[in-house]
């Protein structure tokens, strides 16, 4: 951390102003919280890193949106209502304090936004690059939380919004989209550093799909998870995946990023599954729009192919390995 904030006083002056009544004003190792009386609690964790999940010049607030809001996605996931979140920080010696207030403002703009408060954290520092750590607490109706592994054969899949403006977003940060108007590389970049976590959607899906996960490590990933799950597998028609008009523009710049509109990740929608007998809640219930795009089938476990049954994946990012 930059010369003059020691860990002490990051904490005093940039995060205990971010905790609720649980953080105990983090002036305690631990933090106190009770879930709401007829709520079982829910709680993720994801982590990003400076060069693998945002660039080293993305406006610190930005980050700060981006490491909250992934979060949130998984909460959306699974129909969850934001209440917490614990933090952790490994911040190198070129990190100033400019950096962290405006990291901080970024946190509180998105903490309002989403009424979600700091529990505590950890902070420490690092020789390597900037690591971002956040855990995230939701609750939901005893027994009701959407899971992975629901899912039946027949079910439709269903994904919300659009896919690929994440991927897409970070091309255009790369400056990879030449020739791409203006307005529609800016809309991209949005979508790729502050996605919009999907929580009154899931808390419907909830309801009444079958299974769900957010799409943040590529459209085939994740629903592959879900299939694996489910003990089954999908079959997915890529004709029908959403795209949005930013996306198809900067397609008809770079034809060739097609093929990795379904693996490329970050885009923070949600695909769930549904019976048949629920298709007109699509219509009812969905805000952004639900798009049918496949269906679950008997067969090799946690295999996703095109609707001739050939093999997709598994594509989408991932975490360890080739």
């Amino acid at each position: 951390m930059g010369a003059g904030l020691d860990e002490f006083g990051l904490i005093a002056r940039y995060l205990a102003p971010l905790a609720g009544p649980g953080g105990l004003g983090l002036l305690d190792d631990a933090a106190l919280l009770q879930p709401t009386p007829g709520n079982d609690l829910v709680l993720t964790k994801d982590m990003i890193i400076a060069g693998v999940h945002f660039l080293d010049d993305d406006p610190p607030g930005m980050i700060a949106a981006k490491l909250l809001r992934v979060n949130l996605s998984d909460l959306a996931a699974k129909g969850a209502r934001p209440r917490a979140y614990l933090l952790g920080l490994a911040l190198p010696a070129g990190i100033d304090e400019a950096w962290i207030a405006a990291f901080a403002r970024g946190l509180a703009d998105d903490q309002q936004t989403f009424g979600i408060e700091l529990l505590g954290g950890d902070t420490t520092a690092t020789q390597g690059p900037v690591v971002l750590s956040l855990t995230a607490i939701g609750e939901v109706p005893v027994g009701t939380m959407l899971r992975r592994g629901g899912a039946r054969a027949g079910d439709l899949v269903a994904v919300s919004g659009t896919i690929g403006d994440g991927m897409l977003g970070l091309e255009a940060s790369l400056g990879q989209l030449p020739g791409l108007a203006p307005g529609d590389a800016a809309w991209l970049r949005d979508r790729y550093l502050r996605p919009q976590p999907r929580l009154a959607l899931g808390a419907r899906l909830r309801r009444w799909a079958t299974a769900g996960a957010d799409v943040s490590d590529g459209l085939i990933a994740d629903l592959g998870n879900i299939a694996r799950a489910s003990g089954l597998s999908a079959e997915l028609d890529l004709s029908l995946v959403p795209l949005s008009p930013q996306a198809m523009a900067a397609l008809a710049v770079r034809p060739e990023l097609a093929a990795r509109i379904p693996t490329g990740g970050d885009d923070y929608e949600l695909v769930i599954t549904l019976a048949p007998s629920d298709l007109v809640r699509l219509q009812v219930e969905s805000d952004p729009p639900l798009t049918i795009i496949g269906k679950m089938v008997s067969g090799k476990t946690g295999i996703v192919t095109d609707e001739k049954g050939q093999p997709l994946g598994p594509g989408g990012y991932r975490h360890f390995g080739s």
